[in-house]
């Protein structure tokens, strides 16, 4: 049950509608500015961590590699979007993010491995804090007041 979520949320949320540029209006974030409570010593394992399992793929900095990340390469994948604002990491909460570094793409969506058995899970969520602190305050602000929702009842 948990993956049909999980997939739902990807394919909804995910490849269809997101081309990276947020595009907020006045009702989209939070008038105030959202406080990052970010630890930087996680920030930084995560760093490590994803300069040695997802530069190769996504980058440095989460900036992508060259080329269309939204169209199907010549094996029928798409290929690893940028992780920064350019993409659509930014629209998930911070549990499917972690789905997807647990359990890989989804079939046929992509060629990430599931790096479950590979990596602990310290070090998946500081992959994961170290992707959101590459975002800008704005797009954080819109990915928070979007977490929040996401962990109400």
């Amino acid at each position: 049950m948990k993956w049909k979520i999980f997939a739902t949320l990807v394919v909804g949320l995910g490849l269809a509608g997101c081309d990276g540029a947020p595009s907020a209006g006045p009702d989209d974030a939070d008038e105030t500015v959202v406080e990052r409570k970010q630890d930087p010593a996680q920030v930084a394992r995560g760093k490590a961590v994803y300069e040695k399992v997802c530069l190769e793929c996504h980058g440095a900095g989460g900036k992508g590699q060259p080329g269309d990340w939204r169209i199907l390469d010549a094996d029928g994948h798409f290929p690893p979007p940028p992780l920064d604002d350019g993409a659509h990491a930014w629209h998930h909460p911070t549990a499917v993010l972690l789905e997807v570094i647990r359990e890989g793409s989804l079939q046929g969506q992509g060629k990430m491995p599931a790096w479950k058995g590979k990596l602990t899970e310290q070090e998946m969520q500081d992959v994961v804090a170290y992707i959101k602190s590459l975002w800008s305050d704005e797009v954080y602000a819109l990915w928070w007041k979007m977490e929040r929702q996401s962990l109400e009842p």
